[in-house]
This record gives C-alpha cells, structure tokens and sequence, in this order.
C-alpha cells in the first residue's frame, strides 16, 4: 500500500465516502461537512488516500503551518480528517512520518483540520457517548493505535456535558451593568457581517496564550462561520462590551448533529432547505462553540454575566441539554463553569505529536 494524493473526482469520492463504511449509523460519529472538505481541496490542502486492492482503507491530510510550527517551536508534518481501518494504522503512520521526514518536519502532529484551534482531535474515552458537530468522535482502537505507534498526547482535554439550569446559576449584580458601563449584545443573523470582526478581535486576544491557538485571520473565520446565519439562534450569541469597547464573548448554536450524521455530512442545498424545514426539531441541544474574554478584563465575573443571560436564551428557546467543545484540562477555570451546572466530563479528548 502507499499513500495516493487525491486527484480525481473518483479519489475525492472515494476520500469522503471512508466514514460511511467506518461508521455506520447510529455509531455516534458526526462527519465534516463535505463542502469544506471540498473546498479545501480546491483551496491546495493536499489529501491522500491508502488504498488496498483499489479500496480505500485510510486517508488523511498532508500540510503545514507556519503560524502553528512558530507556536509549537518546531517544524511540524500536520495531518487530519485522519480515518483508517484497524489494520491500515501502521501503513498509514508510516506513510505520513515519512512525509515528514521527505519535508524536514521534526515532527508529526494530528489530527487537526486543518488546525487545532479549528476542529480535529481524537477522543480518548466517553465512546458510549455520541458525538457532536465541531468535535471529534472515533473508535476505540484510534487512540490506541496512535499510541502503539509512538505517538504521545498533547493538549488534553475534555468534552463536556450540562443540563440546561431551570433557574439562575451564575449570579451578576446589574447595578455593575451602568456603573462599568456595560451592555450585552446579541447576535444579529442580518448583521453578522459586520459582527465577526468584533468576534475575531476577541478570539485572537483570548486564546492567545494557548499553547495549541494561531491567531485565526478573517478568511479563516468566514470559512467557519459559513451558514452560521442560517443556524443562528439570535440569543445563543452574545458579546459584552465595556464603555464601548468588546471584552467578552460567547457562541452557542443548535445541536443539528443527528441531521447531519444522517446526510453523511452533504449539506447541498436541498438538504439545507430541509434543515430549515426541520430545524424546530433540533430546538432542545445546543452546541457551545467557544466563549472567552479578553486578558486586560479577565477575573472581573463578565463571562458569568454573558453565561446568566445566555441559560436565559437557552431556556426561552427551549433547550435543555448543552454540549461543549473540548476544553483542555490545564484550563480549569472554563470547566468551573460546567460543573457549576450539574455538568460533567463527556468525552476523553487529546492531539497527538511524535517526534520525526
């Protein structure tokens, strides 16, 4: 076997089709949109493709970033959409550390997609529980082939779980509201345009510190924000400000991921007509994307403050279970949050780096 560059129609099918034979329904696994594979395809990401016999038995991403080797301090072979049968992991990994070496990458870092801070990862344990849009669910023997083959985590993280409170959690004393000068601001789907760069400028300063975060440019988030209008959910994107200036934020969209399990990912524009035939349907979960607060603001209670009046939306929008994105371990203070809900630790989630 050898690891094929995608190149015609046929291979990009074959590329996208693996999770369908990995993957059944009803396994817990929620694909990527095909549109953004495709168009990174397009855009040069190179894709690949281990075939056996003519039949695809893995495949994965071949790229770099020169933002990400600068933070991890090191020239790294960047791999993701990373899928194999259990027995093609050997060939495949062989395939991309000797990628890497052809390249002069020091190292081998994964799955990312196409970086950390847009989607990738591999969960580690809660394979019981179903997978979400924006997040990475797998087999089991994933993470034990990553580490059989010398592999090592990186980044570790948990998914997380919460009931939707029936009452106030997160208390936040209004008379700061005038007296700080502060005013909460919530999505617009008709604005949303001119709402992202204020989003973005957050992001950037939030994450920063980070060790996995690149500062996302404006072509990065237009293309994770695509069809985010179409979701929104007016009251599930809120963002402060602080005498006119942006100071904290967070993002929370309709569950649709059993919608698109069920798609296998094609949202075409037919399907997206029934999506929003249907979308009263995916109106009691909800997804937490990301939230966050400046440096300069952080420690004053804002994100309990946007927190309050977001379980205020959820409840209004009758929704009463929210999943969140991976949050790493070293960053307690984010789960604090969840576990003042009820919440509790979903998924086991981790990268994985090895050193070429």
């Amino acid at each position: 076997m050898s690891l094929r560059t995608v190149e015609s129609r046929r291979d990009l099918a074959d590329f996208l089709a693996l999770t369908d034979r990995l993957y059944p329904p009803g396994s817990g696994h929620v694909p990527p949109l095909r549109a953004q594979v495709r168009a990174w395809h397009r855009q040069g990401v190179r894709l690949a493709v281990l075939r056996r016999g003519g039949r695809v038995v893995a495949r994965t991403t071949l790229h770099a970033d020169a933002a990400f080797d600068a933070k991890l301090g090191r020239k790294a072979q960047l791999f993701g959409l990373t899928e194999f049968e259990q027995d093609a992991a050997q060939e495949l990994f062989a395939a991309i550390e000797a990628e890497g070496r052809a390249a002069g990458r020091q190292s081998a870092f994964g799955p990312v997609s196409l970086l950390p801070n847009q989607s990738g990862g591999v969960i580690t344990s809660g394979f019981g529980e179903r997978g979400f849009i924006d997040s990475a669910w797998n087999h089991p023997y994933y993470p034990v082939a990553y580490e059989r083959h010398g592999f090592g985590r990186r980044f570790e993280a948990d998914t997380w779980i919460c009931p939707v409170p029936g009452e106030e959690v997160f208390a936040f004393d209004d008379a700061r509201l005038a007296a700080e000068g502060l005013e909460v601001h919530r999505g617009q789907r008709r604005r949303l345009g001119e709402q992202l760069p204020i989003l973005r400028e957050m992001l950037n300063a939030a994450f920063a510190q980070l060790g996995y975060y690149t500062e996302i440019s404006a072509r990065q988030l237009a293309e994770q924000t695509d069809g985010l209008a179409f979701l929104l959910e007016e009251s599930l994107l809120l963002y402060l400000t602080k005498a006119g200036r942006p100071v904290a934020f967070v993002l929370c969209v309709p569950d649709i991921s059993a919608f698109v399990a069920r798609i296998r990912g094609n949202l075409h524009p037919l399907n997206q007509l029934r999506l929003l035939a249907t979308r009263g349907r995916y109106r009691n979960e909800a997804v937490l994307i990301i939230k966050g607060t400046i440096p300069s603001e952080q420690g004053h209670g804002y994100m309990r403050l946007l927190s309050r009046e977001l379980h205020r939306g959820l409840r209004e929008g009758g929704y009463h279970t929210l999943r969140s994105t991976y949050v790493e371990r070293s960053n307690p203070g984010s789960a604090a949050q969840f576990q003042a809900m009820g919440g509790r630790p979903l998924h086991g989630y981790t990268f994985y780096e090895k050193a070429l």
